[in-house]
């Protein structure tokens, strides 16, 4: 039974774990909507948001807790300055999840991970 599991192990190492959430938070951050299996769209949403809401506040401590976590520095900045103070006057919900396909190769469930544009 998987009774207070709280995340998704991936099949991975826990190195490997944070280095894969990581690399596909940098890859959203930059791109904008990213396209992985569903059960790592469904363990990045939580990464994602939860740096999105520290970044809000746009002072240095928020660009040490990002850089901590992404270690990237045209990302931190991107997420810091252009990203985050858009979702200023929103309590979460920052991305979207959006299946798509099953691929072909393993038959693993396919989704678009995104940030939500908000409108003002």
């Amino acid at each position: 039974m998987r009774h207070n599991n709280g995340y998704r192990k991936l099949g991975r190492t826990s190195a490997h774990r944070a280095a894969l959430l990581k690399n596909l938070t940098i890859a959203i951050v930059k791109s904008g909507k990213i396209e992985t299996t569903l059960q790592k769209a469904k363990e990045l949403r939580g990464y994602v948001e939860k740096l999105i809401t520290r970044a809000r506040k746009g002072d240095a401590e928020a660009h040490r807790f990002v850089f901590a976590a992404l270690q990237d520095k045209e990302s931190v900045k991107k997420l810091v300055t252009e990203i985050a103070p858009k979702y200023a006057g929103v309590n979460g919900g920052y991305t979207r999840i959006i299946k798509t396909r099953v691929r072909k190769g393993d038959a693993a469930e396919m989704a678009y991970i995104e940030l939500v544009n908000v409108e003002k």
